[in-house]
């Protein structure tokens, strides 16, 4: 197994106490009551979403959103969001809903959340909501733009695994991605023999708990249950901002153009260059 130590967990964490032990040396941290005052912890309930927005048409997709060729990342299909969350509650499923403006559609959800005062450089338009079905996987990846995120659970729980930004060497990214294809559960130290020099994190994420994923984080998610999430996004830093932007062209556009062009040709093309020089790493 990898080698992962468990996130801290805090209570009562101070503005002051928050920026100077996890926000200024990039550390995750599970806040155990920031959302406490939130009137969506006890309303967004899944009969809530079934009654009154289950006629809304949403985005799934499944394990094959990442598999090279046509389909490569769009969505698997568009049904109403009461049939998508009539399938989590039907029991394991791959099937998940994921960076999804609900409030776009719904602006009146957002009199149920606030923006935490826990630091500056909150990004009010981009709340996003995340579903998935028990035993479904998001696979190893950082957030594009760069943004510290800030993860709110409402139901179920999420097993969440974290590996700073200094790990990336031995993660055999994908080039032109922010995706890693490695089997965090059953890690092949044979294929991949620069695993043996990873060190991450891990914890259980529960309902009314929020986790901090500091800035270009890799993360990797299992849904426990099937439940869902919030997140909010926050950046304090105008050159990391302008850092994102550039990250989102230029991984998106190469990216999706080669594939495209290329199809499985690209893929395999991309773990190849992510072997090389992640065992450059430990020559």
């Amino acid at each position: 197994m990898l080698t992962l130590q468990p996130v801290d967990k805090r209570t009562g964490l101070t503005r002051e106490a928050f920026a100077q032990e996890y926000l200024l040396p990039s550390k995750p941290v599970v806040f155990t009551d920031l959302i406490d005052g939130w009137p969506a912890t006890k309303k967004w309930t899944i009969s809530f979403f079934k009654e009154q927005y289950g006629h809304l048409q949403v985005p799934v997709v499944s394990n094959n959103y990442s598999k090279p060729g046509k389909g490569y990342m769009t969505p698997d299909m568009i049904i109403p969001l009461r049939e998508y969350l009539e399938k989590l509650e039907g029991g394991p499923t791959d099937l998940r809903l994921f960076l999804y403006n609900i409030f776009r559609h719904a602006p009146e959800l957002t009199q149920d959340f606030f923006i935490p005062g826990i630091m500056d450089g909150f990004i009010k338009e981009f709340p996003f909501m995340f579903f998935g079905g028990q035993s479904s996987k998001v696979a190893l990846h950082y957030d594009i733009d760069l943004s510290h995120v800030f993860l709110n659970q409402f139901h179920g729980r999420k097993r969440v695994v974290l590996f700073p930004p200094e790990q990336s060497k031995y993660l055999y990214q994908h080039p032109f991605t922010v995706a890693s294809y490695i089997d965090v559960n059953n890690p092949n130290y044979e294929l991949y023999p620069a695993l043996s020099k990873v060190q991450g994190y891990e914890t259980m994420l529960h309902p009314g708990e929020t986790i901090f994923m500091p800035c270009g984080y890799w993360h990797y998610i299992e849904y426990t249950d099937g439940g869902y999430s919030m997140s909010l996004r926050a950046n304090e830093s105008y050159t990391r901002r302008a850092r994102g932007l550039w990250n989102i062209a230029r991984h998106y556009v190469v990216d999706k153009g080669m594939n495209k062009i290329m199809g499985d040709d690209w893929r395999k093309m991309k773990e190849g260059m992510a072997k090389r020089r992640a065992e450059e790493m430990i020559v």
